[in-house]
């Protein structure tokens, strides 16, 4: 299959479509967006950052070059056996990184079997779960690499840790007319994380896939289905519980595909 980058969504508009009970407007023209989403994630639990403003941190504007080779990646994603054990059609790798704000630094570290903190996901409580790692161009791609530098400052304004653990994990999900796509099948959670992330990279022939987050008593703080590549969903995962609607086909003939980057941080 080829890979879709920047694609209308199936309202035929680009970007991600907010629903009501959001939290505040973007920031005005001049306010750095950064620093505004860290103020909105230690107030609110929750930002979104428009994919221009992502993009330009991350030297990936245009459609091409740096962006075009970071979401070819997802066409090298293995199947996950443990979504497929459950029906599911899902792609995925794994990898983890230290990340130290201060300096900027990214380490890899050793590939290991995941398992979910604190009893997180209750499909799969105190289970080993040990997916393909992350190829070598994928550890050392620059966009990924500035983003992890770019999240490391987002967990800072939760957490003044001077290191952190980075848990890359990214995902395809798959659609057809005889079968939704479940982007998380356990609903309604928590990682058992600092700071959760979620980054636009890719849709295509997708319905659905609305992303939501709560607060533990249930009030909504924002709905947006992500359907501009870079649009960037950041959480406080202590104060706050998410889920994402399953993803259809709008063209029952052809599949849906969701890529999206679903990255992790916790003290080191």
């Amino acid at each position: 299959m080829d890979h879709v980058t920047d694609e209308t969504d199936e309202t035929g508009e680009t970007g991600g479509s907010v629903r009501p009970g959001g939290p505040a407007a973007p920031p005005d023209p001049g306010t750095d967006p950064v620093e505004a989403a860290r103020r909105a994630l230690a107030t609110e639990g929750v930002y979104l950052l428009t994919a221009p403003d992502v993009r330009a941190r991350l030297d990936a504007r245009a459609a091409g070059g740096r962006w075009a080779a970071f979401a070819s990646h997802w066409d090298r994603l293995a199947p996950d056996p443990y979504a497929a054990a459950r029906g599911g059609r899902r792609l995925r790798r794994c990898g983890q990184f230290a990340v130290t704000p201060a300096t900027g630094a990214i380490r890899p570290l050793d590939h290991v079997p995941f398992v979910q903190p604190d009893r997180s996901n209750p499909l799969y409580v105190d289970v080993d779960r040990d997916f393909e790692p992350l190829t070598p161009d994928f550890v050392a791609d620059p966009v990924l690499r500035a983003l992890l530098r770019l999240l490391g400052r987002m967990a800072t304004a939760l957490d003044d840790r001077t290191e952190w653990k980075a848990n890359v994990h990214p995902f395809r999900v798959l659609a057809s007319a005889d079968g939704d796509g479940q982007p998380t099948p356990e609903g309604r959670h928590r990682d058992g994380v600092t700071l959760v992330s979620s980054l636009a990279v890719a849709r295509h022939n997708a319905t659905g896939g609305e992303s939501a987050v709560h607060t533990p008593d249930g009030d909504r703080l924002l709905a947006v289905t992500l359907t501009q590549p870079g649009t960037l969903l950041l959480g406080d995962d202590r104060a706050t519980l998410h889920e994402v609607s399953p993803v259809r086909p709008l063209d029952p003939g052809r599949p849906a595909v969701r890529d999206v980057l679903v990255t992790t941080l916790v003290p080191a």
